[in-house]
């Protein structure tokens, strides 16, 4: 198996579980969505600060951080907790736990891709297939909310 293989396990299932399981906090939060983002936040600083900072003080690599690498990486970790606000306030505003993650999980690798392909422009032109793959994701992501379990 390749060895990050099961990181994408990990986070396949992290993410798979994540808004169905802020909306059931969220819910018994008397259905906050300001108290439920607070209580992600300090869920990222326990998991996102203290561990791989406990990890960088052992290792004493303090110095491979750039303006660049900070820069971009604490520019990603905005776009992840807006991402997260947006799922809460999507929550909050009627969208259900069923509907929610077959939107995000379709159209955020797409976005994930064309971002991707700008940040690293490929050698060539994408193939028709790939332009079949983007709609198949919108077809799978709406075939997902038609027969949805209600």
């Amino acid at each position: 198996m390749r060895s990050w293989l099961p990181f994408v396990l990990l986070t396949v299932l992290s993410w798979g579980t994540y808004i169905p399981t802020l909306h059931k906090g969220q819910v018994a939060l008397g259905g906050s969505g300001v108290h439920a983002f607070l209580m992600v936040g300090v869920a990222y600083l326990l998991v996102a600060i203290l561990i791989p900072g406990t990890m960088i003080a052992r290792a004493g690599t303090w110095d491979l951080f750039t303006a660049g690498g900070a820069g971009f990486t604490l520019a990603a970790g905005v776009l992840g907790a807006l991402g997260a606000l947006g799922i809460v306030f999507a929550l909050v505003n009627g969208g259900r736990p069923t509907v929610v993650p077959p939107l995000v999980f379709a159209g955020a690798p797409v976005v994930a891709v064309f971002v991707g392909m700008l940040y690293n422009p490929p050698e060539n032109l994408p193939s028709p297939i790939f332009f079949v793959g983007i709609v198949m994701a919108a077809v799978g992501a709406g075939l997902v909310l038609a027969y949805r379990p209600s």
